[in-house]
Parts: structure tokens; sequence; C-alpha cells
């Protein structure tokens, strides 16, 4: 989604985000219950999506069910959470992304896809989108985490306009990689105004 598709639009500060968001090449949209199934079978119960995440890979749809309990708190408390990103043109669900809201001013964000979604700028135009949405819904300061050896998100974080703020050491467990020690972690910032 062109950065320009939100720019028009003052700031709704705490208003609500849309529930829905097309891009050129996607829909991104909040969860419904009967996404359970998509979600755990597509990304979130996969070994190789799930390697650099620091939520637990899905063992069981319990899992996925409590990640849409989740999703729903968020969004009645905050002008916007996790969306899902899907294929309009073969209502494929390809990953999800979001706003984590920390202040009503301050929110992180990044975006999980299916292994065959990889390779196709999906994540670029996905992240394009959520920082349209957070300067759309007031948020000034967006960040997003990842681990070092993510060469692909780092890519995808760069070429969206976020700058490596700092090293974080033994920031945040990635429960996928095998420990439980806590790992060093990049912060990648971005004005979002």
């Amino acid at each position: 989604m062109p950065e320009s598709a939100f720019s028009n639009r003052q700031p709704i500060s705490l208003g609500k985000a849309p529930e829905r968001i097309e891009t050129a090449r996607l829909l991104l949209r909040r969860a419904l219950p009967s996404d359970a199934d998509s979600i755990f079978a597509r990304y979130a119960s996969d070994i190789e999506v799930t390697r650099y995440l620091s939520w637990p890979r899905h063992q069981s749809r319990d899992q996925t069910e409590a990640f849409l309990a989740f999703s729903d708190s968020e969004w009645l408390r905050w002008p916007a959470g996790p969306y899902l990103i899907e294929s309009p043109d073969v209502g494929t669900l390809l990953g999800s992304t979001g706003l984590a809201f920390e202040t009503p001013d301050t929110a992180s964000t990044g975006y999980a896809l299916a292994t065959d979604a990889w390779g196709h700028g999906y994540a670029t135009e996905t992240l394009a989108a959520m920082v349209a949405l957070a300067r759309a819904v007031g948020v000034r300061r967006l960040y997003a985490l990842c681990h070092p050896d993510n060469r692909a998100s780092v890519r995808v974080l760069e070429k969206c306009g976020f700058i490596l703020e700092a090293l974080l050491p033994a920031h945040a467990c990635f429960p996928n990689l095998g420990s439980t020690q806590r790992q060093d972690c990049l912060r990648f910032g971005k004005s979002a105004e």
C-alpha cells in the first residue's frame, strides 16, 4: 500500500483503524474466530516461519484460539491490533501483521508470512501499509525488533525506511531457536509523523 493512502487524513488519535485495508496486491483484515484452522496450518505451526519470532510456534489449535482472543482484546483496547494478510485474487491466507501499542502514540509492528509467500515482496508491501496505518491513527513512534540473524527481515525494514537504532544485548527470548536464554535483538525505528 502506498503511504499516500492514509497521508491525506489527519491522525485519528485513538479512533478506530479500519478492519480491512487493501494494498496493491493484498488484503489486510481483522482476524475472525473462523480463521483458527487456516492460521494454524498456514504459518503459526510452521517451524521455518516461526524460527525468529518472539512467540512460540503453535503446537495446537488451542494456542491459535488464544491468539485470536488476544487479538480481539487488542482491538477493544487500542485503535488497531493484529491483521491477517490475504491474497484477494485467490483468497489464500499468507500470514499476519499488525500494530502492538505500548501507549497511544508508540507501537511496534512486524509480520509473519507462510513460506510459499516469501520472496514476492509481500513483507515490504505489508510493512508499508502498517507505517501508513500508524501515521493515520496518531502513532508518532513506530519500531520493530528483529533477531540479528534474520537478514531478510533486516532488508525489509531498511527498504521501508526503518533505521537501526540499537543492538539490545540479551533483550528477548526467541523460543523457536531452541534456547530459553535471552538473546540479542536489533531495534529499528521510524517516525510515523
